[in-house]
């Protein structure tokens, strides 16, 4: 197990160091004058060159990445033009709110997805079955945006059951930040009232993230419970009388939980890149508005750092994934 993280962690900071030249090569070679656009429109050309000479874009590249690695190292990403604040601040208030949509959102898709794909693989070709099936192929064809805004037209416009947008009301006070998670720091705080309100306010958004995970996990439980239950293990325990519900739940889940759970680290990747229409929609303030924003006002350094930081938190996911998987298969155990 110790040689599976060691190798993981160094293949992370490989991949890392890759994802890191890619996206400061295409920043730095795409249209655009950083120092036109940190000076102003109304700035000289000799306040644009006193600027491009201290941010040392006068430089050339391979010099210039090697300064950007070094401060990257230090936790220092660079000031976003946009804002006016260092980019470390921002993220520091953006992630937070997308990592806390983003768990819950995947969160259900586990808690629904997986007790779904077995109610689907167990009661093959069955109402039940056709149902989940339907309900799956149509999670995978919907975009996530529309059902946003009809799950935000119909329960927090028409029904008046859940809050429109946001995080919390604007006459609320959030908790006391110690997590940055605000139902986390909520608990952490026993503020239940702000906890209540805050999950309300997650709800919608959550549940139009987490469909096209719901639907993709479904169908991939669903296709592997069908080949595990028609295993000779599987069989050999039907004819030693073990009950229906030890045979689904001990024989045939635990192996079809292996492809389930790879499928399960790589939506929650697709999420943490992929928020920024949801976002949008129910005006969540997250980090991939605020890479959106970034991107429109040509502020380079937002988006080189918001792409490292979703990088790295899908390998991150990837490895609990593989420990994950070293947990449940005892080959895997024995090869690391």
């Amino acid at each position: 197990m110790r040689r599976l993280i060691i190798n993981r962690l160094g293949m992370m900071i490989l991949m890392l160091l890759g994802l890191m030249v890619i996206t400061f090569v295409v920043s730095n070679v795409a249209p655009g004058d950083p120092a036109r656009l940190a000076a102003g429109p109304d700035a000289t050309q000799e306040m644009v060159e006193v600027i491009r000479v201290e941010r040392g874009l006068d430089k050339p590249l391979v010099m210039r990445f090697f300064v950007y690695l070094g401060h990257v190292l230090t936790g220092d990403f660079g000031k976003s033009i946009h804002t006016g604040r260092p980019v470390l601040q921002d993220l520091s208030i953006f992630f937070p709110a997308t990592l806390e949509l983003v768990l819950v959102s995947i969160g259900f898709a586990i808690i629904l997805g997986i007790p779904l794909g077995v109610i689907s693989a167990v009661k093959q070709n069955q109402a039940a079955d056709h149902l989940i099936r339907i309900f799956a192929v149509s999670g995978v064809a919907m975009p996530m945006f529309w059902l946003g805004l009809m799950l935000q037209w119909y329960l927090a416009l028409e029904a008046d059951i859940f809050p429109l947008g946001g995080q919390l009301g604007i006459m609320t006070d959030p908790p006391a930040h110690i997590t940055g998670l605000l139902t986390i720091d909520a608990l952490l705080t026993l503020n239940f009232p702000v906890f209540a309100e805050a999950f309300m306010h997650i709800l919608l958004p959550a549940l139009a993230l987490s469909f096209p995970a719901l639907a993709s996990i479904i169908r991939v439980n669903r296709a592997e419970m069908l080949e595990a239950l028609n295993k000779d293990y599987v069989t050999n325990a039907k004819a030693q009388g073990i009950g229906p519900f030890r045979i689904v739940a001990h024989y045939a889940l635990k192996n079809a939980l292996l492809p389930t759970l790879a499928m399960i680290g790589l939506r929650f990747g697709w999420m943490l890149g992929g928020t920024v229409l949801v976002e949008g929609v129910f005006d969540w303030p997250g980090v991939g508005l605020y890479a959106a924003k970034a991107a429109i006002s040509s502020d380079f350094e937002p988006i080189m750092a918001v792409t490292l930081i979703l990088g790295g938190s899908f390998m991150l996911a990837n490895l609990l994934i593989d420990l994950a998987y070293a947990a449940l298969d005892p080959r895997v155990r024995s090869q690391v």
